[in-house]
């Protein structure tokens, strides 16, 4: 029976960057595998079943059950070392919610649903990070904040090669948000935190509205992605 795997460039980057960021940012420990393991069966689970939603066919229940189980399995001891894990939980339902709305009345390329599916992987990186802390705090705050910045922008420059491409309202839009993230963190006196959005904001001007495939598109993100979580890193923690 074939794999049922995502294809897309995005959603990859969004389930891993975030979550990456949040450990590295916390205190990484060993059961932050377990963890990552459990983030990233489940969203396979919830990509088969969105398919089946899609298609009706037998074999994306199949899958989504069993990625569905390890991933179960994957999270109960991070569930039992921080119970605090579970207030997670109606977030990420909800998000998969609005994400089964959406497909259900095939727009699931709407803006507002690209703007949930990217709450729910930033809360993800949150998770990281408080499974590592254990504690809430401003880290964990503006560590959501600034997830969600940067990845609403990485939707306005791929729909802007892509689908959106002939658009000049839209390259208006994208470049306006880009240069208000950039002065966003200069507005919330976190001047340094600007740096994290030079690269997107120029890689708009250079490649915005211009004919690139899909795959070109998706090494660009993956080297801004590598950026972003290096540079908040780094200087988050100075």
């Amino acid at each position: 029976m074939k794999w049922v795997i995502p294809h897309e460039h995005g959603g990859w980057v969004m389930l891993t960057a975030p979550f990456l960021l949040g450990t590295l940012l916390g205190q990484p420990r060993p059961e932050h595998l377990l963890l990552f393991s459990a983030w990233f069966f489940f969203y396979l689970a919830s990509y088969a079943v969105t398919q089946w939603v899609k298609r009706k066919e037998k074999r994306y229940l199949v899958w989504g059950s069993a990625y569905w189980l390890i991933g179960f399995l994957s999270v109960l001891l991070p569930l039992w070392k921080e119970p605090v894990l579970w207030l997670f939980a109606p977030l990420f339902c909800t998000v998969y919610a609005i994400n089964l709305y959406f497909v259900t009345r095939r727009r699931e390329r709407a803006m507002l649903n690209d703007i949930c599916a990217i709450l729910g992987f930033a809360a993800g990186g949150v998770a990281a990070y408080v499974f590592g802390t254990g504690k809430w705090d401003a880290t964990a705050f503006w560590l959501f904040f600034y997830t969600v910045l940067y990845f609403v922008g990485t939707v306005f420059f791929v729909k802007s090669v892509i689908r959106e491409r002939k658009n000049p309202h839209w390259m208006k839009y994208a470049k306006l948000y880009s240069s208000l993230s950039v002065l966003m963190p200069l507005i919330l006196g976190q001047a340094k935190l600007a740096l994290v959005f030079i690269f997107p904001l120029i890689r708009l001007w250079i490649w915005g509205g211009k004919e690139i495939t899909p795959k070109q598109a998706g090494i660009i993100e993956f080297a801004n992605a590598l950026q972003f979580v290096a540079l908040t890193v780094v200087l988050m923690v100075m």
